[in-house]
Order: C-alpha cells, then sequence, then structure tokens
C-alpha cells in the first residue's frame, strides 16, 4: 500500500507540475508577470527570487515577498504537483502592462489553454521514449515497418465481474503462463482449447510482476460470447521499439490516436447521461486511479511510464471542458466576453466558478467513496488505521 501512495503522489506531482508549467511558460512568453512558480502546494517551505539589484535572495514560509520584479521560485510542503499564481488572473490589475487581465482574449485564451497542451506534449514525449526502450503494444498486425518485437506474451487485459477468472483473483495485466502445462502460440490457440474443456479444472499458471501463481479455474459458457471461457478478453502483447526517430513519430501519432479515443469516450459517457442511459462506462476517482497505479507500478517501469502519458491525456481532456473552475469553462467565458463585446461580471464569473468547483469537489467525494468501497485493499488500510 505504501509504494502504491508512493507512487500515486510522484505521478500526479508530474502530471500536475507539467500543467502548471504550461501557463508558466506561456505567460512569460507573453509578457505576463508570473508571480510566484512552486513546486507542490502551499504552504510554502522556501523560495528563491531575484530583487531590484539582481541579486537572488531566500524567502523562508510564508513570507510575503514585496521586493520582487520577476518570479517567486518556492518548494512547498504538499508535495503535489505545483502551481504558478499570475498577476492579475482574477481579473484584477487591469491597467498594469504585465498583468494578465490587460491582454487580448487570445493571448489570455492561449494562458489558460497551455496547461491542456502542455499535458498532451507530456503524453507524447513519454510515448515516444517507451517506444525508444518498448513499449508494451497488442500485436494485431497493426505495426509499421521498422518495429522491433520482443517479450511476446499472452496477457489479461479484461475481466468480468463475477466470472470464474474474478473469482480466482486474475488481474488487469496478469500473463497467461500456460494451461494444464501448455504453451500457447497465440490467443486463438488458448480460447480453443479453453473452448473444448467447459466444466473442467485447468491448471493456469500466471505471471504477474515477479511473481507465478498456480490458479484451479473451470471454464464455463460465458453470455457474452456464447463460448466457453473464464471471463477474460486477452490479447497478445510484445514490447514494441523503434529507431529514435521513428519513435517520436510514432510518439505523436499514438498521443493524437488516444486523444481523439479519449474524446469520442467522454462523449458518449455525456450523451448516455443527457439521454438517460446511465453510465456505461467504470468510472474512478482519485482512489481508484491511486489503486490502479499502484498494480500497474508493479508490472514494470515501462507500464507505468505508458499508464502516465494515458492520465495526462485524460488531464488534458477533462481540463478542457467547458465547465466552471476548469480551464476549459474559462475559456467558454473569454468565448461569451468575445461575443458580447464585454466581459461577464468578476463577481458573477468567480461565483459561477466557486459553485462549479464545488459540484467537483462534489463529484470527487461521492466517487471517492465508491471507490472505497470497491477496492478491498484501501478498506484493510483503512481498518488499520482506524
Amino acid at each position: 500500500m505504501l509504494l502504491t501512495i508512493i507512487t500515486f503522489i510522484i505521478v500526479l506531482s508530474v502530471l500536475v507540475f507539467a500543467h502548471e508549467l504550461g501557463h508558466f511558460l506561456t505567460a512569460r512568453r507573453f509578457g505576463v508577470k508570473a508571480e510566484e512558480f512552486g513546486f507542490g502546494f502551499p504552504p510554502r517551505a522556501f523560495g528563491v527570487y531575484k530583487n531590484p539589484e539582481g541579486k537572488w535572495k531566500f524567502v523562508w514560509g510564508g513570507k510575503e515577498v514585496a521586493d520582487s520584479p520577476e518570479t517567486v521560485y518556492s518548494i512547498n510542503w504538499l508535495p503535489l504537483g505545483g502551481f504558478v499564481k499570475i498577476k492579475g488572473e482574477n481579473g484584477e490589475n487591469e491597467s498594469e502592462q504585465d498583468s494578465f487581465a490587460s491582454r487580448s482574449i487570445g493571448q489570455r485564451a492561449m494562458m489558460l489553454s497551455a496547461g491542456v497542451v502542455m499535458n498532451i506534449v507530456l503524453a507524447a514525449i513519454l510515448i515516444s521514449a517507451g517506444f525508444m526502450m518498448g513499449l508494451p503494444q497488442a500485436l494485431d498486425g497493426s505495426l509499421d515497418s521498422g518495429a522491433r518485437i520482443s517479450d511476446r506474451k499472452i496477457q489479461v487485459v479484461q475481466v468480468v465481474k463475477n466470472s470464474p477468472a474474478e473469482l480466482a483473483g486474475l488481474q488487469l495485466g496478469d500473463t497467461i503462463l500456460s494451461i494444464d502445462g501448455n504453451e500457447f502460440a497465440d490467443f486463438e490457440e488458448l480460447q480453443a482449447y479453453v473452448n473444448a474443456r467447459i466444466g473442467k479444472v485447468l491448471d493456469y499458471r500466471i505471471g504477474r510482476g515477479a511473481e507465478t501463481l498456480a490458479e484451479k479455474i473451470t471454464p464455463v459458457v460465458m453470455a457474452e460470447t456464447g463460448r466457453g471461457g473464464i471471463g477474460i478478453a486477452i490479447s497478445e502483447i510484445g514490447l514494441v521499439r523503434y529507431p529514435w526517430q521513428l519513435a517520436i513519430w510514432q510518439g505523436v501519432k499514438t498521443t493524437l490516436i488516444l486523444t481523439w479515443a479519449i474524446m469520442v469516450a467522454f462523449y458518449e459517457l455525456i450523451k448516455g447521461l443527457i439521454f438517460g442511459q446511465g453510465v456505461t462506462a467504470d468510472l474512478s476517482g482519485p482512489v481508484g486511479i491511486a489503486t490502479l497505479t499502484g498494480q500497474v507500478a508493479r508490472l514494470g517501469f515501462i507500464y507505468l511510464l505508458q499508464f502516465t502519458a494515458l492520465l495526462s491525456i485524460n488531464l488534458a481532456v477533462i481540463n478542457f471542458f467547458p465547465f466552471p473552475a476548469l480551464d476549459g469553462g474559462r475559456v467558454l467565458f473569454l468565448i461569451i466576453e468575445k461575443i458580447k463585446g464585454s466581459p461577464v461580471k468578476k463577481e458573477v464569473e468567480g461565483a459561477i466558478h466557486n459553485i462549479g468547483f464545488a459540484l467537483l469537489i462534489l463529484l470527487v467525494l461521492v466517487v471517492t467513496f465508491r471507490d472505497v468501497g470497491r477496492f478491498s485493499a484501501i478498506q484493510n488500510f483503512i481498518n488499520k488505521i482506524f
């Protein structure tokens, strides 16, 4: 559990820090003052800044810095990502040239969108690096020329609820090493073997990270397929590696494909809610994501790298929703300002963002409560504490 918590904090910190770095760099590019750029969240431990004479000075704790014409770079006590405090970001100091509020609608929109763009860029960098080292990919015949494949294996990519596989404890990412001592060259051969032995107890050897597990599982006729199975979806997986110049292109291409796929998935989710079809996707909050992060970390560094890239894209897409308190919601207010020719009153916009933030926190709490009920490891951890 401790590994899960530490890994989750590191992953979340990388994602949030990259997001805030996007806002910071774009603000600096447009000549807008970033009053503070910090690693972690306040309260501040210490910071450094240049005074008017151009000398670097330290500031300890949360002491106000009055003599800094530039940015205070700080280290803060809560190690979760980072933050940037941009001058005039809430509409103040509109008459000052280095204020966010003084800039054109286009420049403000670019500064607000820069965090989302940076998360997409981070995902592309991580996936490109993964392809240089060897990234887990489904070997479905769609790989481009130049790919070098190693470490082929049959991997569990989904576990059906209340199935024999779930009851036996199989998990996402497990590798099927053999069944009844038989090793299989591809997943179709494995499926045929299981389908021919409905009702018989089969001896599975399962790889999970560095562990090898033995499980006895009895295939049944699955309602989803009408064939014999234990309730898993499997795929032939291999580590796919490209030369560095191809790896960069593959990283960018894969990031764009994943971004589009995630956008479509959210569209289907929202459409289902609007038309009363319910939530078809399995949602997870911070607790669920932390648990998944721990599970992925146990599979190995390259899997964690891939998962972090996927989370970064999800963060980008969610943050650009036109919902109050999110970056997309703030851009929406700029669009309204452009259409009506004047900004929405600060008090009204502030109140709407506060309500939106409260609703987001409520959603996080509801999903977190649901996650705690779903993940037994978290329940056990909480029971040990209390």
